[in-house]
């Protein structure tokens, strides 16, 4: 028996309520079964009861046995003061509060249908599969379903804030400046996504306002700060950034990172940080406010247009410094555009339309929509079990489910949880 079992069962009244009596005798009829507390202190905030034709109000207390209020050291707790109940599973010993005065306690073992207990063992105690419900998460309704993955995907954008909002408080909310941090951070996925995060914010952002529209200097700049200029064998196009590098690094004072920050390693060469970096120098010179041309479109292809960039003419024929290769634009695909739309671009954008109190839900909602669903080994494992993703908006509430209650065993403050236990 779990105790956040008995909280759900609390909550949600899954036990007979009719002639209820408690361990001493009294009887007890429920009126509220108080407000659920995530916090500490006690489990329920203002309950309401009627113990032996009188009302109390107060907090109620939940434990698998009695004894865990000692355990817990709840008698030394001036917060616990106000629990006019104690819900227990078993009842092994009497609890008493300062005055010696005996706390009233209901055992729910003797008042739950043994069949619920039953199905909350059966899927949801398993440990040995991929997640607890996987053999019947199938049959979850469509509407609830829905509706949970609405939910589920505000909670990701929510959790996504956080981060953007502490680079927001850094840059003084200079969105132009976070969406360039955030970009370049995403320009270098899961494996270089760190460096190339410490790579954007090596430099104050009013430097890219300078020279951000000159793809040469940017060029120097961004590869000089990532110290891929510091080999001592040097192309003609590196030494010529060298050279522009020094100059922008005396004016500016700058600090350069070392090479070994960024990884190369079993790399597919499209996603080298090299190609990474000249594709952001091209896109940054092409656009002087990105924020600006990015934040108000609200139609797919539009993103597309404007993302679609390449390299210039040295990168078409390189891969890196030193090594020609056969001509390729190596302009970024729809796949790689979506996925700074799923985690860069329309994150910040809810971030700024919150901001200023403009979000609409439901044509947020629709672009999200017409966004291909991501392809990872995640999604790959729910279309096995019958859950399918039709859009980025799906995709994205199965990784927010798995990763925040799958993971957690959070199965009974999930609403397909809560489905299949009331089915």
């Amino acid at each position: 028996m779990k105790e956040n079992f008995l909280h759900y069962v609390w909550q949600y009244k899954l036990f007979n309520t009719l002639n209820l009596k408690l361990t001493s005798g009294e009887t007890l009829q429920i009126l509220h079964s108080g407000l659920s507390n995530k916090n500490s202190g006690p489990d329920f905030f203002n309950a309401k009861a009627i113990i032996d034709e009188i009302l109390w109000y107060g907090h109620v207390e939940i434990h698998v046995k009695s004894s865990d209020w000692y355990q817990h050291k709840h008698e030394e707790d001036k917060n616990y003061d106000a629990v006019i109940l104690h819900v227990v599973y078993e009842h092994d010993v009497d609890i008493y509060m300062k005055g010696n005065k005996q706390i009233p306690t209901l055992e729910l073992k003797e008042f739950i249908d043994n069949s619920i207990v039953e199905k909350y063992a059966s899927i949801f105690q398993q440990q040995t599969n991929w997640i607890s419900c996987e053999k019947e998460i199938h049959t979850i309704n469509s509407f609830i379903y829905q509706n949970f993955t609405e939910r589920l995907y505000l909670e990701r954008l929510e959790s996504k804030s956080k981060f953007i909002f502490t680079l927001l408080e850094n840059t003084n909310y200079d969105f132009e400046a976070v969406l360039f941090q955030l970009l370049v951070k995403n320009f270098g996925l899961k494996v270089n996504g760190d460096s190339f995060l410490k790579l954007a914010t090596s430099f104050d952002f009013s430097l890219i306002r300078k020279i951000g529209a000159n793809e040469f200097q940017l060029s120097a700049l961004l590869f000089g700060q990532a110290g891929f200029l510091n080999e001592i064998e040097e192309s003609e196009y590196q030494n010529v950034l060298k050279k522009e590098y020094e100059y922008l690094k005396h004016k500016y004072q700058l600090n350069s990172l070392g090479k070994n920050e960024f990884q190369f390693f079993r790399m597919r060469p499209n996603n080298f940080p090299t190609i990474r970096l000249a594709q952001i120098a091209t896109l940054y010179s092409s656009y002087r406010s990105l924020f600006s041309k990015l934040i108000h479109l609200d139609n797919v292809g539009d993103f597309y247009e404007i993302l679609s960039t390449g390299v210039n003419e040295f990168w078409e024929e390189h891969y890196t410094f030193l090594k020609s290769s056969k001509k390729n634009k190596k302009q970024l695909t729809k796949s790689f555009i979506d996925l700074l739309l799923i985690n860069t671009i329309l994150p910040l954008k809810f971030v700024y339309l919150k901001h200023r109190d403009e979000f609409d839900e439901t044509n947020f909602f629709k672009l999200l929509e017409s966004i291909q669903p991501e392809k990872n080994t995640i999604i790959q494992k729910f279309e096995s079990l019958k859950i399918s993703s039709k859009n980025a908006l799906e995709s994205q509430a199965l990784l927010q489910l798995k990763t925040n209650y799958c993971n957690h065993k959070k199965c009974l403050e999930c609403a397909i949880g809560n489905f299949l236990l009331s089915k």
